[in-house]
C-alpha cells in the first residue's frame, strides 16, 4: 500500500537564481519569488535540519528558514479565536 511521507517546507533566501538548479537536488521547488528572492522548497521532515546546515553552506544562499505550516492549528480561523481560548483557559 502508498504510504505517504511527511514532508516541510523551507524557505530558502537566495542571491541569484543560478542555485535554483542546485536546489532541486534536495528537494521539490514548488514556488521561486523573483522579486522577493526566495524559494518554497518541499522536503521529507526527518531531513529538515541536516539539509538547513547544508543549503546555509551553498554560496548564493542567504538564510533558510523552515515553514510553520505543520505547526498550525487547523481548526482555528481567527486570531481572535485564540486569544478567547487563551482568556477561557486563564480563567479556569
Amino acid at each position: 500500500m502508498f504510504q505517504m511521507t511527511e514532508r516541510q517546507g523551507l524557505i530558502v533566501y537566495i542571491n541569484n537564481f543560478h542555485v535554483l538548479r542546485r536546489l532541486r537536488r534536495y528537494g521539490h521547488i514548488v514556488y521561486v519569488s523573483k522579486r522577493m528572492r526566495y524559494v518554497v522548497l518541499y522536503v521529507n521532515r526527518s531531513l529538515v535540519e541536516e539539509l538547513k546546515k547544508e543549503l546555509e553552506k551553498l554560496h548564493s544562499v542567504t538564510s533558510v528558514k523552515p515553514s510553520e505550516w505543520p505547526n498550525i492549528d487547523p481548526t482555528v480561523f481567527r486570531l481572535s479565536d485564540v486569544e478567547n481560548a487563551n482568556n477561557q483557559n486563564n480563567e479556569e
